[in-house]
């Protein structure tokens, strides 16, 4: 492998590895509570799919 090639190669693993970290911060830090709220009312209000799906 050239210098070339290697040199690319670590910058494409630095910036994966950077990414990954940036990612999984993020997965850590949870669902703020304004929207579970909002997720709780929308599943109250929506009309329930799975009876429409069986009658079909």
């Amino acid at each position: 492998m050239s210098a070339d090639n290697a040199n690319k190669k670590r910058s494409q693993d630095l910036i994966d590895e950077n990414l990954k970290k940036a990612f999984s911060e993020t997965l850590d830090e949870g669902v703020p509570d304004r929207f579970r709220d909002l997720l709780a009312k929308l599943k109250e209000t929506a009309p329930d799919r799975s009876s429409e799906e069986s009658e079909k």
